[in-house]
């Protein structure tokens, strides 16, 4: 196993801990645009999203979406528009799509899904801080450009404090319009390019990490 330095995950972990006592556990009631304060990642800016990876957003690296992509984009979430549930599936293969799109850019193709701490620091490795912005980040295009109908992009939320037996975790969620509930957008758990496991946002709190 390769030797790495404690600092790599004690610091997601302390920042995912931090974000729930600022009031992220639990909740996406918020601006999908607050989470970027406290996550050290960057909103998007147009259509250039920074991906985060190395772990609590070490490093973000710039990839701009072109018109070509963000056809592509429309085109896969259009494919859910008849249903809430169609839609959510859709996104789902959405998040796989900006997963495989990115990847040559940042170095991302071999990330390792679920609680892998040996790779903490790795350039193209990413832990559920870095998976919950780069969800965040290409739901909030999506939702600029007017290609999401049933849904509004909620802030990411966070799971779990050491004291509860759990590590901490966070996922980025969406806002289901008609019911008001609430779902789980997860890419963390899978490898990169697998599809995000999207469930109520109950259900995943519920849930134990890694």
């Amino acid at each position: 196993m390769r030797i790495f330095s404690s600092r790599f995950w004690i610091a997601p972990a302390l920042l995912c801990l931090g974000l729930m006592l600022a009031g992220c556990a639990g909740q996406a009631n918020g601006d999908a645009n607050g989470w970027y304060d406290g996550s050290k990642g960057l909103a998007p800016k147009a259509n250039r999203i920074y991906v985060c990876h190395g772990f609590g957003c070490a490093y973000k690296t710039p990839v701009d979406f072109s018109a070509r992509d963000l056809s592509r984009l429309r085109s896969i979430l259009a494919s859910g528009r008849r249903s809430p549930a169609g839609e959510r599936k859709a996104i789902a293969k959405a998040v796989q799509w900006q997963e495989r799109r990115v990847a040559g850019t940042v170095g991302s193709a071999k990330d390792v899904g679920g609680l892998d701490m040996q790779n903490a620091g790795v350039r193209g490795q990413m832990d559920c801080i870095d998976e919950s912005t780069n969800t965040n980040s290409l739901l909030l295009v999506a939702q600029r450009h007017g290609y999401i109908k049933h849904h509004t992009v909620s802030s990411p939320v966070a799971r779990g404090f050491f004291l509860d037996g759990r590590y901490p975790h966070a996922t980025a969620t969406v806002r289901e319009k008609k019911s008001g509930k609430v779902y789980a957008v997860d890419s963390w758990p899978d490898s990169n390019g697998k599809p995000p496991r999207i469930s109520e946002l109950s259900v995943w709190m519920s849930q134990r990490s890694g």
